[in-house]
Formats: C-alpha cells, sequence, structure tokens
C-alpha cells in the first residue's frame, strides 16, 4: 500500500525530517509546494494581525527576546492595557484587512487575576467577526478553559527549537513546561499555534529536532510560525547574530519547506522577520508552502512591512487574503 505524502502522519522520525532537509532543493521545494495545494488555495494567504498588550518586564531569560527583564535593551515595561483600547485597536486591524487578531502579554505565566479584562477583551474582540488570538505565557488547566469560554478560538505557545537546543535559547521554563501547556490548550477544545524561531545559532539538525517534535505532538499544530530571527542589541542571542550572521535565505526556505511536509494541515505562517526579506525570498517561501502572515507595521517589539507593501506584494505574486474560518481540505 502507498502511502499519500499529503497525509498527516505523527510517527516521523528524526533521521527522517533531516532527510528532509538534506534533499535537493528543487526538489524539496517541488514537493512541498505539491502537499500544500493538495490542502490549499495556493493563491490564498491568511492574515493575522499582532498587538502587544503588556509589554516588556518579562521574568524569562529567552535570549532573544527584547522583552526579559534580565537583558538591556532600552525597553521600558509597561501594564496591561484596558479592554477598551484593545477593542479599538482590533477595530483598526480588521479595517486594514486582517482576519484573526492576536493578543500577546509579556508574562511567564498567566495570573489568575488578570483572566477577568483579559475576557473581556477577548469576547469584544470575538465579537467583531474576527478569530481570536493569544499568547500570555504558560496556563493552567483551568485557565485555559476560561479563555475558550471566553472566546478564544487560538493560544500561541511555541517551542522556540529543537529539545537539543533549548537551554542556549532558555533557562528559565523546561521544554517539559512549554509541552504542558499545549496539551492543556488542546484539551479545553482550543487550536493551537506552535512554531519556532530559526537564526539564533542552532544547527540544521536542531532546526529538524524543532519540527520534528511539532510533528509528533498528539495533534499537529493548526498554525505553525517560523520565525526568523530579529537580531536586538542586548540580548545574547541577537548580539551573537550580529557578530556571526542571519539564517541563509535558502535555509529559512528549506525550513519553511519542510515545515509543510510535516505538518501539511497546518496555516505555515512566514512571521518574524519579513520585514528584512526580499520579496523574491517571500516568494520563494509562499511556493515552499507557507501560507500565513502578520500585517501591520509591528510585531510586539519588532518591526513588520506595512500594509502598503504587502498590498504591493500580494499585488506582484497575485496573491489573496484568506477568507475568514477557512480550513484546510482535500482537493
Amino acid at each position: 500500500m502507498t502511502v499519500d505524502p499529503a497525509l498527516p502522519r505523527h510517527d516521523w522520525t528524526l533521521t527522517e525530517v533531516e532527510a528532509l532537509f538534506a534533499r535537493p532543493f528543487m526538489d524539496l521545494v517541488f514537493e512541498a509546494a505539491s502537499v500544500h495545494r493538495r490542502w490549499f488555495d495556493p493563491s490564498e494567504v491568511q492574515t493575522s494581525q499582532l498587538l502587544s498588550i503588556k509589554t516588556g518586564g518579562c521574568a524569562e531569560n529567552c535570549g532573544y527576546c527584547s522583552q526579559s527583564a534580565a537583558f538591556d535593551t532600552g525597553l521600558k515595561a509597561e501594564k496591561l492595557m484596558d479592554a477598551t483600547s484593545v477593542i479599538a485597536e482590533a477595530m483598526a486591524a480588521k479595517a486594514g484587512g486582517a482576519s484573526r487578531f492576536c493578543m500577546g502579554a509579556a508574562w511567564r505565566e498567566l495570573k489568575d487575576r488578570d483572566t477577568p479584562k483579559l475576557a473581556t477583551m477577548i469576547a469584544g474582540v470575538k465579537a467583531l467577526g474576527l478569530e481570536t488570538c493569544a499568547t500570555l505565557g504558560m496556563l493552567t488547566a483551568d485557565q485555559a478553559r476560561q479563555l475558550k469560554d471566553a472566546g478564544l478560538d487560538y493560544y500561541n505557545h511555541n517551542l522556540d527549537t529543537g529539545p537539543d537546543y533549548y537551554a542556549d535559547v532558555v533557562t528559565t521554563r523546561t521544554y517539559q513546561d512549554r509541552l504542558d501547556t499545549l496539551e492543556h490548550v488542546r484539551s479545553a477544545g482550543m487550536k493551537t499555534c506552535c512554531g519556532g524561531i530559526v537564526g539564533m545559532g542552532e544547527s540544521r539538525r536542531d532546526r529538524a529536532g524543532l519540527l520534528h517534535a511539532l510533528a509528533t505532538l498528539p495533534e499537529h499544530p493548526d498554525s505553525l510560525p517560523v520565525n526568523a530571527l530579529v537580531p536586538v542589541s542586548g540580548t545574547p542571542l541577537g548580539d551573537r547574530v550580529k557578530r556571526e550572521g542571519e539564517i541563509d535565505p535558502i535555509e529559512f526556505v528549506r525550513t519553511v519547506a519542510v515545515a509543510r511536509l510535516v505538518c501539511p494541515k497546518a496555516m505555515v505562517r512566514l512571521s518574524a522577520g519579513r520585514e528584512g526579506m526580499s520579496a523574491e525570498m517571500q516568494a520563494l517561501c509562499f511556493l515552499a508552502g507557507a501560507n500565513s502572515i502578520f500585517v501591520g507595521g509591528r510585531l510586539l517589539t519588532t518591526p513588520n512591512p506595512g500594509e502598503d507593501a504587502d498590498a504591493a506584494l500580494f499585488a506582484k505574486l497575485d496573491l489573496r487574503p484568506m477568507a475568514l474560518g477557512t480550513e484546510a481540505n482535500a482537493a
């Protein structure tokens, strides 16, 4: 019996994922593009907008992050925004063409005292007809249920990198902590948004390790962000990348293609780092299976292409925004 390469698998081995990375580039991108077309319209791209609802002062020591209290990046810590302001930002995002609105808070974990205020935000954004997403750090099972009840559709909680490189990125929480939060999110009935960051000085094997970890979860991520590190001065990994150089663009495209192959039904998001990517590099990423982006001129604390730039890119590549609620379907 022949196995359809476009059908989701959960039994990938690390060796198999490494072998995908090692395939001839043209063959790899062609296969990823073919699998992508099995589940999605290749001319459609899902658009999300991300707002930092609580900036800076995070107790984590993630080596890439400008918001960590452990590093001097010149970023001032701010309090949690009020719900009215967040909903107003969501209205503007919808008017600008976003179909999903993501709210991010620089916390190690959600505190119960903040849950009611967040529930008001989520319900208000949901009432606008937008999909809702939040990234608030670690969750308990009860907190996940409360967010689901408030109307939260997606919860973002990245694995960041492969398990073998993880201790070089962050030491204030474990890989298992991240997996536990994802389990709480799935159990509450929410969709998961989970990916990682590449270009942090990791090896190709570490990138394969990240995608292997994602592909062997009990359920594949519904959204899978592939972030290119935006190096921030004052962060250990940002300073390292400024010294040693950013990830090779073709290697980044390889990572997107492998993500599409191992998680064929996921929305693979071309996330942080697009501001520094050429139109040609982004086109290769879309060809290789990326079908989601963040719109708006800012991602939490780092720059992102503006509305005009993305409109021009979509026009040049004959792309259009994906309709709200579009899911992967077999052709």
